[in-house]
């Protein structure tokens, strides 16, 4: 039987540090099998993003970004996610797009975060105010309950909503001045240009790149790389496809074993010591979404009783 996963009641069982557990055991399963498709008309793309993982199941995720539709007052992104049986193929579950995507885009972070960033860390800067930063902001207040949050948009406005929805985040204009400032960098946009600089970066950071998932678009700029040690979520997903690294990887700015580890080699992500800069690029790949549209029907099975 077919089971409908919706948003709202899905989401207010759901708990940020069990997902980020159920990913790292999914990386203990075989490798997944991978396969994404781009299609692009002008800036609007569509994104289907197949896994299968021996053991847990098959998913896959459509999604639609047109950029366009915020000036129209729409989602910008949309789709829907399938899960199939291992055994025989039968489809077992579909599930809202926007659960899925809200919880394995911060998830995916927050389990390198957890991993990476410093325990003691008090200051965690949000670069862009839209859906994934609103996640963000309650992912890692999850694993840093004690840190104080400023969030940075393009637009005052942007900025003052999201703070209008957390009253306990700080508004900044500064971006420079609050990177300097924060001990976790988390970016959400859709900057084509590096909008973080390497000269800003200070020791002992944590740099948590989301936004950039095209071949076109970047975050960080060449130094904030070659200042880090840097980790990824899965190397086939992110290092040719990803121009956050693709382009500084083809440019010669760094060189393919900069890429430490991804978190088919969970046990690397490990820091060295307080001083040291990690860098985590969050590709979001379809086997995370397998993953955690697992943990989800889980969590929901749970919930009914079943």
């Amino acid at each position: 039987m077919t089971v409908m996963i919706p948003f709202a009641e899905a989401d207010a069982i759901l708990n940020w540090l069990d997902l980020t557990d159920a990913l790292a055991k999914g990386h203990d399963l075989p490798p997944a099998q991978v396969e994404d498709v781009f299609l692009y008309q002008g800036d609007n793309t569509l994104l289907n993003r197949s896994a299968w993982i021996k053991g847990m199941g098959l998913a896959v995720k459509c999604a639609t970004i047109f950029p366009e539709n915020r000036k129209l007052d729409k989602p910008m992104v949309n789709g829907g996610v399938t899960l199939y049986s291992d055994e025989d193929g039968s489809l077992s579950a579909i599930l809202d797009f926007h659960l899925v995507t809200k919880w394995k885009t911060a998830g995916d972070s927050l389990l390198a975060a957890r991993r990476l960033a410093r325990p003691d860390s008090k200051n965690i800067l949000i670069v862009g105010a839209g859906t994934v930063g609103r996640s963000l902001k309650q992912a890692y207040s999850a694993a840093f309950p004690d840190a104080s949050f400023t969030i940075w948009n393009r637009s005052r406005a942007g900025a003052e909503a999201f703070a209008k929805d957390f009253p306990e985040v700080d508004v900044s204009d500064d971006l420079e001045a609050a990177v300097r400032a924060a001990d976790i960098v988390t970016s959400a946009t859709m900057s084509t240009d590096p909008l973080i600089k390497g000269e800003w970066l200070q020791p002992g950071q944590h740099i948590d790149l989301i936004g950039a998932y095209r071949p076109d678009m970047r975050e960080a700029d060449d130094a904030v790389l070659q200042k880090s040690r840097i980790f990824v979520d899965n190397k086939q997903t992110t290092m040719e496809h990803i121009g956050e690294l693709k382009t500084p990887l083809a440019a010669g700015a760094i060189l393919p074993d900069a890429v430490i580890a991804d978190y088919y080699e969970l046990a690397k992500f490990q820091r060295h010591s307080d001083d040291e800069i990690t860098l985590f690029k969050n590709g979001g790949g379809a086997h995370l979404d397998l993953m955690t549209s697992s943990y989800i029907q889980t969590a929901w099975a749970q919930r009914l009783g079943s």
